[in-house]
């Protein structure tokens, strides 16, 4: 074979090498099962935690990324799925810790109520 018919081959060939590289790399990432599970168990913490009262934009923006990845992942747009899924974890997380503070916030004004509350009392009696 001379290097003019080599040469010849050379785009089909390098077309069917791009053709299997790009084939290889949509089969190579694989469904964000662990992802979506994780998203779904901080979704759950943060429910448990009173989020919705407490955070309910946070807690709905979660719910709303976990749903568009859920989406994404029976589309198999597995890349899309994985980041809506790491953005419903965090949201949630981020829920959850606001709703924690909000009521460690709440705990802590009802103590200090309490604490008047008794200093009145016992300034009462010593009158």
């Amino acid at each position: 074979m001379s290097i003019q018919a080599s040469l010849r081959c050379t785009p089909k060939h390098l077309l069917a090498v791009a053709a299997l590289v790009t084939l290889a790399g949509c089969a190579s990432t694989p469904p964000p099962s662990s992802q979506l599970a994780t998203a779904q168990q901080a979704v759950n913490s943060a429910d448990t935690a009173r989020s919705a009262e407490f955070a309910p934009l946070e807690l709905r923006t979660a719910r709303e990324k976990l749903l568009q990845a859920e989406q994404a992942n029976l589309a198999e747009e597995y890349d899309r799925a994985r980041y809506l899924a790491e953005q419903a974890e965090w949201d949630a997380r981020v829920a959850e810790r606001k709703a924690q503070a909000e009521k460690a916030r709440r705990g802590l004004e009802s103590a200090q109520q309490g604490t008047r509350e008794l200093r009145e009392e016992s300034l009462r009696r010593a009158q």
